[in-house]
C-alpha cells in the first residue's frame, strides 16, 4: 500500500506516462529523422523506451506503482492491490499523460502538436501479437514483485526492449500508450481505426496472465511421504 495520497499518486501515473510516450513517439520522430533504414529507427526507439521504462519505475514506483498502463492497473485492482475508485484515477491519469505525452514530442520537433495516424497496424497477427506481448508484460511485474521487488524496473525494461522485436506488433502492450500514439502521424502512430482490436487484444492477454500466474505463483501442497508402520 502506498503512503502517498491519491492526487500525488494520480500526478505520477500521469507523469511517468507522459514521459514513457513522449519517448516512444520523440525516439521513433529521431530515428526517422535520421535514417531511412527502418531495421536501425526500430532498434533506437526501443533502446530509448526500455531505458526510460527503468529510470520511469524506479523514481515514481514508490509513489503510485507506477502502472503507467491500464492493463496493469485492471490486473492490481483485480488482485485487490488497487481499489476500484483509484483505478478510475488510474486510468484517467494514463490518458490524459499519454496524450500530452505525444503532444510534447510533436512540440519537441515543430511538428503540429495534434495529428491522427495514418500507419496500418491490423489483422490477426498483430492482434495475437499484443495479446502475447501484454501476457508476458503482466507476468514479469507479477513475478519480479513476488520474487525480486527491486529487479522489477530493470525486468519491465529489458521485457519490453526484447518484445519490440519479437512481436510482430512491436510490443504496444499498452491501451493508453495505443491511444496516444493513434495521434501521432509518425514512426510509432497507429491508426484510430486499429485502436480497438489492439485494446481487446492487450486487455485479454493481461486476464489471461493473471489468471495463470495467479496459479503458477501460488504454492501448493507438498505431499508428505508416509510413515512406515512400526
Amino acid at each position: 500500500m502506498s503512503m502517498f495520497d491519491l492526487p500525488r499518486r494520480f500526478a505520477a501515473e500521469a507523469l511517468g506516462t507522459g514521459l514513457l510516450v513522449a519517448t516512444v513517439v520523440g525516439s521513433g520522430i529521431m530515428a526517422e529523422t535520421l535514417t531511412h533504414d527502418t531495421a536501425l529507427a526500430l532498434l533506437g526507439n526501443t533502446l530509448a523506451t526500455g531505458a526510460m521504462l527503468v529510470v520511469l519505475i524506479t523514481i515514481l514506483g514508490p509513489i503510485s506503482g507506477a502502472h503507467f498502463n491500464p492493463a496493469v492497473s485492471l490486473v492490481f485492482c483485480l488482485n485487490r492491490s488497487l481499489s476500484a475508485r483509484d483505478l478510475t484515477a488510474y486510468l484517467a491519469a494514463q490518458v490524459v499523460g499519454g496524450i500530452a505525452g505525444t503532444f510534447a514530442a510533436h512540440l519537441m520537433f515543430a511538428l503540429p502538436m495534434l495529428e491522427v495516424a495514418t500507419k496500418l497496424r491490423s489483422g490477426p497477427a498483430q492482434w495475437f501479437s499484443e495479446g502475447v506481448a501484454t501476457f508476458g508484460l503482466v507476468a514479469v511485474i507479477l513475478s519480479g514483485l513476488r520474487f525480486e521487488q527491486r529487479a522489477v524496473p530493470w525486468l519491465v525494461g529489458l521485457y519490453i526492449t526484447a518484445a519490440y522485436w519479437f512481436t510482430a506488433s512491436t510490443s504496444f502492450a499498452n491501451p493508453a500508450v495505443a491511444l496516444a500514439r493513434s495521434l501521432t502521424n509518425t514512426f510509432s502512430g497507429i491508426r484510430p481505426l486499429d485502436l480497438p482490436g489492439f485494446i481487446i487484444a492487450e486487455m485479454l492477454g493481461a486476464l489471461i496472465a493473471l489468471a495463470l500466474m495467479g496459479w503458477l505463483l501460488r504454492p501448493g501442497t507438498v505431499p508428505q511421504p508416509l510413515k512406515a508402520e512400526s
